[in-house]
């Protein structure tokens, strides 16, 4: 499913043409979504708005590559939705706007504010007593925002172990990487430090994020119930030699050689 999601991504991205999209982060969040969607989120594309569906929020609102190519694989989108991304006049934008008729809970786009509203969601949750789940999958640049922290303590204080936050840390940000630009390392220590119970796996290893994210997990099963956090490290442009690491891709453009030589890497990686 991961490779069906990237091969997709790559192909959005070159039929975007000059208004180009978010390839970095994207393909950073492959195997985050793909373990989602195939495992994890107990949702229905022919009841979306069901009041006792999981809930992702997905704050890290340049992903929509692996976000598109996920709802897709689940049955949320069609192929002619895909085929629309990022042409001008069509609804899928490069930051996805809340359409729960196709799945999404929230329009992204201002980073941070999809934390505040996980907790939220999480809180109206455990208001009307539904077993529902809240994931939500922040950046790890997105983290220098005080609302990540704030929220945090939040989540925390009502003790909202219905909620997981997903950091996908791979160590770049529009401007740089992460440590340069601001520092938050260790954030593990500091999530730890906000009252989460917290786990830090490969972001493109599915069977970690799986392992990491089950509801049966023993912090689930423990007697003091505490929100979750799973930290997991991943690649910028994962999948792909000339866009790794590189934060030119954060956002960018595929001509047709480069677009040749991403698939065939993917294809025979």
């Amino acid at each position: 499913m991961a490779k069906r999601m990237r091969l997709r991504a790559l192909e959005m991205a070159y039929a975007s043409g000059a208004n180009g999209s978010h390839l970095g982060g994207g393909l950073s969040a492959i195997e985050i979504m793909a373990t989602l969607y195939h495992d994890i989120l107990c949702v229905d594309p022919c009841a979306p708005a069901d009041a006792n569906r999981d809930r992702l929020i997905v704050s890290k609102g340049h992903c929509v590559l692996a976000y598109y190519t996920a709802l897709y694989e689940r049955g949320f989108l069609s192929e002619q939705d895909l085929q629309q991304f990022e042409q001008n006049g069509y609804h899928w934008h490069g930051h996805a706007m809340r359409d729960l008729v196709h799945g999404i809970e929230f329009s992204g786009g201002s980073l941070s504010m999809g934390m505040s509203f996980a907790v939220g969601e999480a809180m109206a949750c455990k208001a009307q007593g539904l077993d529902s789940r809240v994931y939500v999958l922040v950046g790890d640049g997105e983290c220098d925002e005080g609302l990540i922290w704030e929220s945090a303590m939040a989540t925390a204080h009502y003790g909202l172990d219905n909620l997981c936050v997903i950091v996908d840390k791979n160590g770049l940000q529009y401007d740089g990487e992460t440590t340069s630009v601001l520092n938050t390392d260790s954030l593990a220590k500091k999530f730890e430090a906000f009252g989460f119970e917290v786990s830090e796996v490969d972001g493109h290893d599915c069977s970690a994020i799986l392992k990491a994210l089950k509801p049966s997990d023993i912090s689930i099963q423990s007697s003091e119930k505490k929100p979750r956090c799973v930290i997991a490290n991943t690649i910028k442009g994962k999948g792909v030699s000339f866009m790794e690491n590189e934060k030119t891709w954060h956002h960018h453009t595929l001509n047709e050689a480069q677009y040749n030589q991403a698939r065939e890497e993917v294809e025979h990686a």
